[in-house]
């Protein structure tokens, strides 16, 4: 049974943390850059098609690009190390930084899309309500907060939304890199269900993980829908 399994349950809160340190690094990232470009700065062109990039790969390429990222042995971080007189360190063989490890390429890989759905955001904004309170003497800081931030949240909660729905399927690029180790460090929902069904031939039981997780994700979409109805109003 899948209530009984506890290693299933560890994969369930494995999950959670993943999703929660990711899609919470990326809002921040995909906020704060597109704030940054959608003021009217030099090369603000340049740095939009540069920041979607990553996007754009294949997430089992992003895997094994950043497996000879952290390879201790071809690492491009190698020399770096050597010059301080280190010894490179090997990330993916310990449980914490293993676990950083597959939040920092998740980090890299999904910001962008935070980047453009909150871009679109900003661009659509309505400008006479910022305009007045820039006559009215409001700083830019008094400006976010006040008035973009409050008109910018239905977007924002639909880019965190979308967002976690996909960080709770993320298979490729971890299976690449870990393939759920060292020990459960990185071992997400999606592995053990992997594992269960193709490595222990345990069909029955995997579809059950599914299933339970399909109705874990129904019963957040129902939370976010209500969030973003409360903050459209």
């Amino acid at each position: 049974m899948v209530f009984g399994d506890h290693v299933f349950w560890t994969a369930i809160g494995t999950t959670a943390r993943y999703v929660f340190f990711a899609v919470a690094i990326e809002t921040l990232l995909g906020l704060g850059l597109a704030l940054l470009v959608d003021t009217e700065m030099r090369g603000s062109r340049v740095l939009r098609v540069s920041l979607i990039l990553p996007m754009t790969i294949a997430p089992v390429v992003v895997g094994v690009m950043w497996r000879l990222i952290y390879d201790s042995g071809v690492g491009v971080t190698d020399p770096l190390w050597q010059f301080f007189g280190a010894s490179p360190p090997d990330v993916l063989a310990h449980n914490t930084s293993a676990f950083i490890a597959v939040v920092v390429v998740d980090v890299w890989e999904w910001t962008p899309l935070i980047f453009l759905i909150v871009l679109a955001g900003l661009q659509s904004m309505p400008q006479e309500p910022l305009e007045a309170a820039r006559v009215d003497g409001a700083g830019r800081v008094r400006l976010f907060l006040d008035h973009t931030l409050p008109m910018l949240m239905p977007v924002l909660l639909v880019a965190i939304t979308l967002r976690t729905i996909d960080a709770i399927g993320t298979f490729d690029q971890i299976y690449v890199l870990t393939q759920g180790g060292p020990g459960t460090a990185t071992r997400l929902i999606s592995i053990y269900a992997y594992n269960t069904a193709f490595l222990f031939t345990q069909y029955g039981q995997a579809a059950a993980m599914l299933v339970m997780l399909l109705i874990m994700v129904m019963l957040l979409m129902v939370v976010a829908v209500r969030l973003m109805r409360r903050a459209a109003r």
